[in-house]
């Protein structure tokens, strides 16, 4: 077992079988990840290995055309919506709030032949069979869906315009289902974890019933998962937020994997998350970015917590090791984050003290 790489210990995980130790995911803003190099002076590949991440991940681009040069500029979505602000910015309008179901079909929708290729399966074997790779489109056809109607007038129109909301959402996910589709034919079989996001939690609970989520999300989350699976990989979601009403369905539909579990939200208590679906989905996450890794008041307290996390969620496998939100924020202390990492390395150690 202690031969295993980093690709035989994450997929041994998603096996629900207990590896050599818990597998370990980074995930971090660019403005940490800057920062956490120029306080180590490493490079991002020296970075990854000092942290022991286990994964590696391949991404591709849309070329647009009409994309504005100018970096002060809103950033433009594949699906022409402008965005500014801090992170990834506010929307500046929501182009489709007024349409009419004809005005939606005339949308001018991207064309996944934009989707650029040709550096996936370079990238992706570099890595392969060494780390777990993660790859495919993104495809948050939750938010897009916001950005283009708007969230209260989405929820609006589930109920007074089902046939608007499930046009919008074929038309979002017919890009992203192409554009995976494109990614995969060019490098699937190096890819590993077809790895994909949309926030459908908040603090307090779902941002839509399960009742009205089955109805519109749940057949296009489907979609996606049997794409991954069409081409025998493995799918990930990435979810923010208190989606524990959710997860009955997500599991129903054949979803591997679910990251990055907050236990600060309402629902998502460790010991009950692990003992309810444990043996049924792999969970990603749980070691709290807020009130461990950002408040912790000494790298003793976050080894502590760590140890806590790991001694509920690593028995029985089926558990990756990292922060409880995809993107580790700038104010996030550099020492609490090698805390976790370093407390990971000792006490991920199976079987779990």
């Amino acid at each position: 077992m202690n031969s295993m790489t980093s690709r035989d210990r994450v997929l041994s995980a998603f096996r629900h079988e207990e590896p050599d130790r818990v597998p370990r995911w980074c995930g971090a803003s660019s403005e940490f990840w800057l920062r956490f190099k120029t306080v180590l002076h490493l490079t991002d590949e020296e970075l990854r290995k000092r942290l022991g991440d286990d994964f590696r991940r391949v991404s591709a681009v849309y070329r647009c055309p009409d994309k504005p040069e100018d970096p002060c500029a809103p950033r433009r979505t594949v699906f022409g919506v402008d965005r500014v602000g801090l992170g990834y910015g506010q929307p500046c309008a929501h182009p489709l709030a007024l349409a009419t179901l004809r005005e939606l079909h005339e949308y001018a929708w991207p064309d996944s032949a934009r989707v650029d290729v040709s550096n996936i399966r370079r990238d992706a074997k570099a890595w392969h069979r060494k780390y777990a790779i993660l790859g495919g489109d993104w495809s948050p056809f939750w938010h897009d869906a916001i950005d283009l109607v708007g969230m209260e007038n989405l929820y609006y129109r589930m109920y007074d315009e089902p046939e608007f909301v499930d046009a919008l959402l074929e038309h979002i996910v017919d890009f992203y289902e192409a554009s995976s589709r494109r990614i995969f034919d060019a490098a699937g079989d190096f890819i590993d974890i077809f790895f994909i996001g949309n926030d459908f939690g908040s603090q307090t609970g779902p941002l839509v019933g399960v009742e009205q989520f089955n109805r519109f999300l749940l057949p296009h989350l489907k979609r996606l998962i049997r794409l991954g699976h069409d081409y025998g990989r493995l799918v990930q979601l990435h979810c923010c937020g208190g989606f524990e009403p959710l997860l009955p369905s997500w599991i129903e539909a054949e979803l591997d994997g679910v990251h990055a579990i907050q236990p600060d939200c309402h629902g998502m208590d460790l010991a009950s998350l692990k003992q309810r679906y444990g043996d049924k989905i792999l969970l990603n996450g749980a070691i709290d970015s807020h009130h461990v890794l950002i408040e912790g008041d000494s790298q003793a307290f976050v080894r502590r917590k760590t140890r806590d996390v790991l001694r509920i969620m690593a028995p029985g496998g089926g558990y990756i090791a990292g922060a409880s939100h995809d993107s580790i924020l700038e104010e996030t202390p550099v020492e609490n984050v090698l805390a976790m990492f370093d407390a990971i390395e000792e006490f991920g150690v199976y079987p779990i003290q």
